[in-house]
């Protein structure tokens, strides 16, 4: 017996939402917490890299619910 499998979205929630639902929508997309996503999020942003602008295309690109 095998499940169905569940198609998770790659949407912005409408709630849980924090700036603009970006970290929610990944976390919902990839099975995660809300809270882990942004706190990965924010320890990236320590890093030297273009994670703000990775943020900003995805709030861009991600269709709202």
């Amino acid at each position: 017996m095998t499940s169905p499998l569940r198609t998770r979205s790659f949407s912005r929630p409408r709630n849980n939402r924090r700036i603009a639902g970006v970290c929610a929508g990944l976390a919902q997309r990839f099975g995660m917490r809300p809270g882990t996503v942004r706190l990965l999020f924010v320890l990236s942003c320590l890093l030297p890299g273009p994670q703000f602008l990775a943020y900003l295309v995805l709030w861009a690109l991600m269709p709202s619910e």
